[in-house]
């Protein structure tokens, strides 16, 4: 998946459109059916629905087995509810379907939305998503106010755009680009000092251009990652809720994110 796909995924994680929450609305429509711990625990098999071209939350990896994030994540639950994990492959378009159909028990990598709350319940945040500035480690930039006198790119009109321009000083010199992948080229050919990306896109380029010594300097708009489970599975929502609490508290879901993310998980997640 490029760069592009990526960023426009994340765009779209965050900010569901009221078409679609409403087109959902009748698939969840209530229906008879048993309790879904009470399901999984007899059948013995959870299903986690991921993304599997969304690295670094999810991707096929050298050995041809599913890794990431959210593999980590899906095998975390499974452990806590004693049952095997059936890694279920979903897209953008299909995952809320597969949620509704029982094709999938819970689904990972969901922005919570008052639309989406409409349609799903939410655990509590697992991950961190948001969009941040990189540089390189030579450049000193701490907050906002370090973005005066610098060049930094970004994709012309997208929530990152708006999100630089909205606290950057009037010095700053703002380079707009027709998509995500030309902004990135330009950072990482040195034609600008920083840029703003997701922090998934982020760890990508950190991981594959060590040359260029990037790293986050601060972040800004901020749309987290829960697990989404259809409504009224409360005994469920309660386990997974606990899986997350108990992994952030023993610093497991930290491991995680320092491995993924390349990045501590935030205090305030």
């Amino acid at each position: 998946m490029t760069t592009a796909a990526l960023l426009r995924r994340r765009f779209s994680h965050a900010f569901a459109s009221l078409a679609f929450a409403g087109a959902a609305l009748s698939a969840f429509a209530p229906l008879a059916h048993a309790d879904a711990l009470d399901t999984i625990t007899k059948a013995g098999v959870v299903r986690v629905g991921v993304f599997m071209d969304y690295p670094p939350f999810g991707s096929i990896g050298p050995d041809m087995k599913p890794q990431g994030y959210d593999i980590d994540v899906a095998n975390l639950i499974g452990k806590s509810l004693g049952v095997k994990v059936e890694l279920v492959a979903v897209t953008g378009d299909n995952r809320m379907a597969y949620l509704a159909d029982h094709k999938a028990d819970m689904l990972l990598s969901v922005g919570q939305t008052p639309e989406r709350e409409k349609v799903i319940d939410f655990s509590q945040p697992y991950a961190p998503y948001y969009l941040a500035v990189f540089g390189p480690k030579s450049l000193k930039v701490k907050d906002a106010n370090d973005l005066a006198g610098k060049s930094i790119s970004v994709a012309r009109g997208t929530l990152e755009d708006l999100s630089v321009t909205k606290i950057a000083p009037p010095s700053a010199n703002i380079k707009r680009f027709d998509d995500p992948n030309g902004a990135i080229s330009a950072f990482l050919s040195g034609q600008v000092q920083l840029m703003v990306v997701g922090n998934d896109v982020g760890a990508t380029i950190l991981a594959r251009h060590p040359a260029n010594d990037p790293e986050q300097k601060f972040s800004l708009f901020s749309s987290p990652d829960h697990v989404g489970l259809n409504k009224n599975e409360p005994r469920l929502l309660k386990k997974v809720d606990e899986t997350i609490a108990r992994s952030r508290k023993d610093g497991t879901m930290n491991a995680i994110s320092q491995k993924w993310l390349r990045a501590p998980l935030p205090e305030n997640l």
